[in-house]
């Protein structure tokens, strides 16, 4: 099986696959279905969650019934159980919106929720993340996540969420992140997608960060808060929503 999803992730491309998830989702839901591991999204169990990964594949990580990842269900308990996203109305701007929040976050009616990707087929607006279509100071809620390691002006991204985000807004902008690295590596003279994926993790990654992208956040104008949100969960928990201990959640505030 993991072979076949790795040659599934890497050999179709990603506007079709979102496609065809929506037809074999549920029916390999239907066919895991158990009580070992829940997805706190949609609070349904499983006997086991699906392997994930370009590369090297990470057993037991894609949720059947939401594709949600680690990261995902992480970000979902700690808005749910540590902020008032789901109660306070707010106009959001969500950057490549993934299939576990999207149809979600469109049904919150306090939600004015826009989304925005150059290619995504679930994006409201297409647009590039360096050169937004909107005006300064919009968004009170801004979801960027794993996003900024494809752009390669990423500080210029990052302007450009600053931008639009309301004073007093939050935004969250998860990367795949090493924390035993001090410093960012990138390379722009690897362009192989095969070295690409072997250096950084991914055939489409342009960098590998490390602990200074906090301190970039910080340097572009974001209050950052660097949230390790297992740390606040149960041992229990962690293993029954099968969550990776130790990754931190930018969470981010324009003063």
């Amino acid at each position: 099986m993991k072979k076949l999803f790795k040659f599934i992730l890497n050999s179709i491309p990603r506007p079709l696959l979102i496609r065809l998830s929506y037809v074999a989702r549920p029916i390999i839901a239907l066919f895991l279905r158990g009580n070992t591991y829940t997805d706190p999204i949609d609070r349904k169990s499983f006997s086991k969650f699906l392997p994930y990964g370009y590369g090297k594949q990470r057993d037991n990580v894609l949720s059947p019934s939401t594709l949600s990842l680690e990261r995902h269900r992480l970000l979902w308990l700690y808005l749910k159980n540590e902020t008032d996203f789901f109660t306070t109305p707010a106009k959001m701007l969500h950057f490549a919106p993934e299939q576990a929040f999207y149809k979600r976050f469109r049904k919150l009616k306090h939600l004015d929720y826009t989304t925005t990707d150059l290619n995504s087929p679930l994006a409201d607006v297409k647009a590039d993340i360096c050169n937004l279509p909107f005006e300064d100071d919009q968004y009170d809620v801004i979801f960027c996540n794993h996003v900024l390691e494809h752009i390669p002006d990423d500080t210029k991204a990052m302007r450009e969420i600053f931008r639009v985000l309301k004073p007093g807004g939050m935004a969250i902008l998860q990367i795949p992140q090493d924390l035993n690295r001090d410093s960012t590596f990138e390379d722009d003279s690897i362009t192989d997608p095969n070295e690409r994926a072997k250096i950084f993790g991914q055939y489409d990654h342009v960098r590998v960060y490390g602990k200074d992208y906090f301190k970039k956040l910080r340097s572009i104008g974001f209050k950052v808060d660097e949230v390790d949100y297992t740390q606040e969960l149960s041992k229990e928990e962690v293993i029954k929503y099968c969550l990776a201990k130790g990754e931190i959640l930018p969470v981010c505030y324009k003063s």
